[in-house]
């Protein structure tokens, strides 16, 4: 049996030349900015793909199908969000059997762009080890995804809300290769030095995505995270966001927010408290991000030519 891919005309002709492929998610338009701001950046990071020189693979779940590229509609859908289901790995099947219409976390995009033969991934930050994990044990499958799925994610490090030391740790105990791009540090998404050490460190995109091909010449299982760092001019420093993350949390337990509600609340809770500066920073690193995938996408595409 053949998974129920579903591609739009735009990546059906890239995969037939042969040309360099992003995948993308779609929890960042039903979920992330209201509408219609996120409709408006689902088209901007789609532009930003192309003008990288790589086509666009926004994913996303509609009528029992993985839709592997969206339509103008189909955007319009998820972003007005309407019964759009967060799906991660353990949700994907039954709302494809359900036919129900799902938008695809960092895990769920990672299968759907492995079953479509893409390999590279832009997303905004992984998700990871939550903070109080050794009472809550709230851990992200995105890591065991990383682990298991042999995708190139882009990402600006781990979101800041999570416990990152654990969260690094479960990666290096994973086998999951960790890169920095252009420089030492392990960026927190909207921070560029989170003050650990990333294990790895990349000044090209060609390292990255050498780096790629060697690990399936050398047939080993799963991908790699590329942390690469907001840009400075949208940074909020560490020492600016702590209390803040700490204040969201203290609301989070207050309230009694659990499992996958947490991170929407903190994510909320902290647009308030900077003012609206998170999410702009969450735009602009979300954007670099997708030009980084695209020129790793087209490096490895070249290298295989």
């Amino acid at each position: 049996m053949t998974a129920p891919l579903a591609f739009s005309p735009e990546v059906a002709r890239a995969r037939a030349e042969g040309a360099p492929v992003v995948a993308l998610e779609s929890t960042i338009i039903s979920h992330g900015l209201p509408y219609p701001q996120n409709l408006e950046l689902a088209g901007r990071l789609e532009a930003e793909v192309r003008a990288a020189g790589a086509v666009p693979a926004t994913i996303a779940v509609m009528a029992g199908a993985i839709r592997i590229g969206l339509s103008a509609a189909e955007t319009e859908a998820l972003a007005r969000g309407e019964g759009v289901a967060k799906l991660s790995r353990a949700d994907l099947a039954p709302c494809l059997a359900a036919g129900r219409i799902g938008a695809t976390t960092v895990a769920a995009t990672m299968i759907a762009a492995r079953l479509a033969g893409i390999e590279v991934f832009a997303t905004g930050g992984i998700g990871g080890v939550h903070r109080g994990a050794e009472r809550s044990f709230d851990i992200s499958a995105d890591l065991r995804e990383l682990a298991e799925t042999a995708v190139t994610v882009v990402a600006a490090g781990a979101k800041a809300i999570l416990d990152l030391p654990k969260t690094l740790e479960v990666l290096e105990t994973l086998g999951v290769p960790v890169t920095a791009y252009r420089q030492d540090a392990f960026p927190a998404f909207w921070s560029r030095d989170s003050g650990l050490s990333a294990p790895l460190r990349a000044d090209s995109a060609g390292e990255i995505a050498r780096a790629h091909l060697m690990r399936a010449r050398l047939g080993l299982p799963g991908g790699q995270l590329v942390a690469n760092p907001v840009p400075a001019a949208a940074e909020i420093p560490r020492a600016e966001l702590e209390p803040l993350i700490a204040e969201a949390q203290r609301l989070a337990e207050a309230e009694g927010i659990t499992s996958k509600a947490v991170t929407p609340f903190l994510l909320a809770r902290l647009a308030e408290l900077t003012g609206g500066r998170s999410v702009e920073a969450n735009v602009a690193l979300v954007l670099s991000n997708a030009r980084l995938a695209a020129a790793i996408a087209a490096e490895i595409a070249a290298l295989r030519d």
